[in-house]
């Protein structure tokens, strides 16, 4: 860990469940539902939450490429690369939507998109639609 002063550390506040044998990224029991009583959306979770992780394996060094990712995930380098860009959200938009559970309006891939604008003008994109 960098004790840099210009670091950002992101908690995202995930649990793995076992369904089927298979482990899910499902939101911890006591935040699933959003102040007004809509559930989260896991699918948006369980993608931030891998995008953070490949974005970690890259800066380890634990992978080089986006297509020892994609092997290792067994999906394409196409499909990294467009989603690893929820790793590079701003710090507005994450707490937003992982601290302050505000629904997301935007479909996973439109976020995506949105998340290669700048950080001052993403929380208008998404939040303002």
């Amino acid at each position: 860990m960098s004790n840099n002063p210009d670091t950002i550390r992101i908690v995202i506040p995930l649990a793995l469940k076992r369904r089927n044998g298979r482990p899910r990224i499902v939101p911890p029991a006591d935040i699933e539902m959003t102040a007004d009583g809509r559930a989260l959306d896991p699918r948006l979770l369980r993608a931030i939450a891998r995008a953070w992780d490949w974005r970690r394996r890259l800066e380890r060094g634990e992978a080089a490429t986006l297509k020892d990712i994609a092997a290792a995930e067994g999906v394409t380098v196409p499909f990294i690369s467009r989603f690893l860009r929820l790793a590079y959200l701003s710090p507005m938009v994450l707490e937003q939507l992982l601290i302050n559970r505000c629904p997301c309006p935007l479909s996973l891939d439109r976020l995506a998109t949105v998340a290669q604008a700048p950080w001052q003008q993403q929380p208008s994109l998404i939040f303002e639609e």
